[in-house]
C-alpha cells in the first residue's frame, strides 16, 4: 500500500492550516480577555456566585445564535462555496475585535458591549464551523484525511495554548492591546483564506426543497448510530464538565493568580491537547478507536474532578504557597495551582483523543454532499456542550459554588460515559475509522464504494 500524501505538501491545506492557526490564537486571546472583563465588571457589584452566573450567561449569549442558525448554516455549507463562508465570517470577527479595541481604548466598554460581542462570535461560528469542517476533506486525498484532521487539530490546540497566554499577558500591559493584536491576527487569517484556490464542491441539489435538505442532515445522524453515539457522548460529557468557563473565578478568588495566572490555566488544556495531536500526526490511531474514545472521556472526567478538588487536597496535606515571577510581576503560587494546571493538561490530552476519534469517524462515514449538514449537527452539539455548558456551569456555580459545580461536572462526565458504553455498543465495537460499506450510501462523483 502506498504511503498517503502528507497534507502539508498541498498548498491549499497549508493556507487552510495557517488561517485556522492565526484565527484560533485570536479567538482564544479574545475569549480569555472577555471572560476576565465580564467577571471583573460583575464583581464590582456582585458576589462570587452572582458573577460566576454572568460568566455562564456569556456562554448562553454565544449559544443562542448557534442554536437558531445551525440548521440553516449546514445547508449553506452544502450549497455555497465553503471558502467564501469562512472569509465572510472571519471578516465579521475582524470587525468585532476592532470594535472592542475601540471601546476599551475610549473607556466605554460595558457588559452590554461584551454580550453583543459574544452574540457576534456565535453568529460567526454558526456559519464558519460547518464550512471549516466540510472544507478540510475537499483539500486532501481521502487516505490523508485522518492525518489532516490531526494536523488541523494541532493548529487549533497550539492556538489555544498561545492565545490565552498571549491574551493574559497583553491584558496586563493594557486591555486594548489584547484586542488590537486579535484584530491583526483575524486579518491575517482572512488573508490566508483568500490564498486557497478552487476546491471540489458538492453536487448541486437544487431539485430538493431547502427544508427537506436540512432535515436530511438530522435524519442521517439519527440513522447512523455510530455517528450519533460519538456526537452525543461529547455533547453530554462536556456539557456537564465545562469547568474551563469558571477559570476567571478560580484565577481571581480561589487560586489568586490574577490575569497572568488565568492565561496559564487557560493554556493548560491546550498544552495537553496539542501534545496529543502532534503524536497523532506522527502516529495516527488505527485500532480499537471506539473503546479508546470511551476511556479518553473517562480520563477527561477524572481530570476535571481533580481540578475541582485541587485546593481541598493541597489544603488537607498542609502544602503552603510560594511565589514566582510571571509577566514581570510576583505571582503567588499555591501547590493547588500546580495540581490544577496538571489536571487541565491531562484533561486536554484526553479531550483531544475524543475529538480526533469523533471527527475522523464523522468525516469518513459521511458522503461529501452531506458533510456540511452533518458537520452543522455536530457543531450544534459541540456548541451545546461548550457554550451551553458554560451556562450550566454558571448556574451550578450560583447554586453549589464554583468548586461544587466543577466536581459535579467531573462525576457527571464519567457517569455519562459508562451509560453510553451500554446504550451504544457500536461505539465500543468500532475497531477502525474505515466504514465497512459507507453505510450503504451512494457513491459520490463516480467513486466506487470502498
Amino acid at each position: 500500500m502506498d504511503t498517503p500524501m502528507h497534507p502539508f505538501r498541498i498548498a491549499n491545506f497549508r493556507a487552510y492550516w495557517l488561517s485556522r492557526f492565526s484565527g484560533t490564537i485570536a479567538v482564544s486571546a479574545m475569549s480569555i480577555v472577555i471572560g476576565w472583563q465580564v467577571y471583573n465588571l460583575a464583581r464590582e457589584t456582585m458576589d462570587v456566585r452572582q458573577a460566576a452566573f454572568m460568566l455562564g450567561m456569556i456562554g448562553f449569549a454565544q449559544f443562542v445564535p448557534l442554536f437558531l442558525l445551525t440548521p440553516v448554516t449546514g445547508l449553506v455549507a452544502d450549497s455555497v462555496d465553503r471558502r467564501w463562508i469562512v472569509r465572510g465570517t472571519t471578516a465579521l470577527l475582524v470587525a468585532t475585535a476592532a470594535a472592542l479595541w475601540l471601546l476599551t481604548w475610549s473607556g466605554h466598554l460595558s457588559l452590554t458591549a461584551l454580550f453583543a460581542a459574544a452574540v457576534a462570535f456565535g453568529i460567526a461560528r454558526a456559519f464558519s464551523g460547518p464550512a471549516y469542517s466540510a472544507l478540510a476533506p475537499n483539500l486532501v486525498p481521502r487516505a490523508s484525511l485522518p492525518t489532516a484532521i490531526a494536523i488541523s487539530s494541532i493548529a487549533w490546540q497550539v492556538g489555544t495554548i498561545a492565545g490565552p497566554s498571549v491574551g493574559g499577558l497583553l491584558y496586563a500591559i493594557h486591555p486594548e492591546v489584547a484586542y488590537g493584536v486579535a484584530t491583526v491576527l483575524f486579518a491575517v487569517a482572512l488573508g490566508f483564506m483568500f490564498l486557497i484556490g478552487p476546491v471540489p464542491q458538492p453536487p448541486s441539489q437544487s431539485d430538493h426543497r431547502p427544508l427537506a435538505r436540512i432535515a436530511e442532515g438530522f435524519r442521517y445522524v439519527r440513522r447512523n448510530r455510530l455517528v450519533l453515539a460519538t456526537i452525543t457522548l461529547d455533547l453530554f460529557a462536556v456539557l456537564l464538565a465545562g469547568a474551563t468557563s469558571l477559570l476567571p473565578v478560580y484565577a481571581r478568588d480561589i487560586l489568586h493568580v490574577g490575569s497572568q495566572g488565568l492565561g496559564v490555566l487557560a493554556a493548560g488544556m491546550g498544552i495537553g491537547a496539542a501534545g496529543t495531536a502532534i503524536w497523532f500526526s506522527v502516529r495516527p490511531m488505527t485500532r480499537n478507536v471506539g473503546i479508546k474514545m470511551l476511556w479518553a472521556v473517562v480520563v477527561f472526567g477524572l481530570a476535571i474532578l481533580t481540578f475541582g478538588v485541587a485546593t481541598i487536597v493541597t489544603d488537607a496535606l498542609g502544602l503552603h504557597a510560594g511565589a514566582v515571577a510571571l509577566g514581570g510581576t510576583s505571582v503567588p503560587i499555591h501547590p493547588a495551582f500546580l495540581l490544577s494546571l496538571a489536571a487541565l493538561v491531562v484533561a486536554g490530552g484526553a479531550d483531544m483523543v475524543s475529538v480526533y476519534v469523533r471527527q475522523s469517524l464523522i468525516q469518513l462515514h459521511t458522503p461529501d454532499a452531506m458533510r456540511g449538514r452533518v458537520s452543522a449537527v455536530s457543531q450544534l452539539t459541540i456548541s451545546a456542550s461548550n457554550e451551553l455548558g458554560e451556562f450550566e456551569s454558571g448556574v451550578m456555580a450560583s447554586l453549589l459554588g464554583p468548586v461544587g459545580a466543577v466536581v459535579f461536572g467531573g462525576v457527571g462526565a464519567i457517569a455519562i460515559t459508562l451509560g453510553w458504553a451500554r446504550l451504544f455498543p457500536e461505539l465500543g465495537a468500532a475497531r477502525t475509522f474505515d466504514p465497512p460499506d459507507m453505510l450503504e450510501t451512494e457513491p459520490q462523483h463516480g467513486e466506487a464504494k470502498p
